[in-house]
């Protein structure tokens, strides 16, 4: 997949069957975009997905989790432009002209209903559909993705992740929401205790649910395992940095400086401190057994 990150400086050698937007977390919406433009594909046309969205702001996906989503997904361009005055000063139609048509020779465009694009975000999909033969740009605008009547977006991912909902988020995402990262050395607390533990410290634009015990499922390579992971600052024994801590069932072993994919599947319960070592202890094996438990259900 061809990637162009931070540059005005994309391009498209080949025409194109472009989507547009923030695309944060990939749900089902967007999957629903995602395959329309892969589906032009049969037309000959490339793939590319145009990503602009605000710095600053936590991610359901960052940069990479969204990357290679999209590549494992088939596309064959991803755009993530920044945020600057140069491209969020054109105008609707200063916009088509130089980025779909001379940068990335569009010929056919999925949006959704509420699309919105150009200065003061003053051109939307109509603008677009209105002016097909114009642009010689075939465009589809596509309804939106629903769920009990609820159309599905990012908001609505984000909200329900704020409640540590992670079924909810599943459905709304079609996969599991997930933290990755390269396993770190930590305190090995656990190890003192009898409940060794795997350590990670999230991207800073990564976002998270609630700080807390959560039910998850942990991909190494190739190889998942059962877990338990506790997301916060450890406020028992340090409470300096919010990290991803996790228990592996069935596990012996060391994964220090290898990814790991923590999938986090259901809340447990909340973070909060103990009066002492041993009350942490006991609770960790409630804890413990009680992902037995769930994972039996399963």
């Amino acid at each position: 997949m061809k990637y162009f990150y931070g540059t005005t400086d994309f391009y498209s050698e080949v025409p194109t069957a472009v989507t547009l937007g923030k695309f944060d977390g990939l749900h089902l919406g967007h999957q629903k975009l995602i395959n329309r433009i892969l589906a032009a594909k049969e037309q000959g046309l490339a793939s590319a997905v145009f990503v602009i969205a605000p710095p600053g702001v936590p991610r359901l996906l960052t940069s990479p989790e969204k990357r290679k989503m999209l590549e494992h997904a088939g596309i064959d361009c991803m755009i993530e432009c920044p945020f600057i005055p140069e491209i969020l000063g054109m105008g609707p139609g200063q916009f088509v002209e130089e980025v779909l048509l001379k940068k990335l020779k569009t010929a056919y465009l999925a949006v959704g209903t509420d699309f919105r694009f150009g200065y003061q975000r003053s051109g939307d999909a109509l603008f677009l559909r209105d002016r097909q033969e114009t642009y010689g740009i075939q465009v589809d605008i596509l309804e939106k993705e629903r769920l009990d009547g609820r159309v599905i977006s990012s908001t609505y991912v984000r909200e329900a992740m704020r409640e540590g909902n992670m079924e909810l988020v599943k459905n709304l995402l079609g996969y599991g929401y997930s933290v990755s990262g390269i396993v770190r050395h930590g305190r090995q607390l656990g190890r003192t205790i009898g409940m060794p533990t795997v350590n990670l410290i999230p991207e800073k634009d990564k976002l998270l649910p609630p700080n807390g015990v959560y039910f998850t499922r942990v991909r190494c390579g190739e190889t998942y395992y059962r877990g338990i992971t506790n997301i916060g600052c450890k406020p028992t024994v340090d409470g300096s940095f919010v990290g991803v801590e996790t228990y592996l069932y069935d596990f012996a072993g060391e994964l220090y400086d290898r990814e790991i994919v923590v999938e986090l599947l259901s809340f447990r319960r909340p973070e909060y401190r103990f009066d002492s070592l041993e009350k942490l202890k006991e609770q960790m094996h409630r804890d413990i057994l009680s992902g037995k438990e769930y994972f039996r259900e399963q």
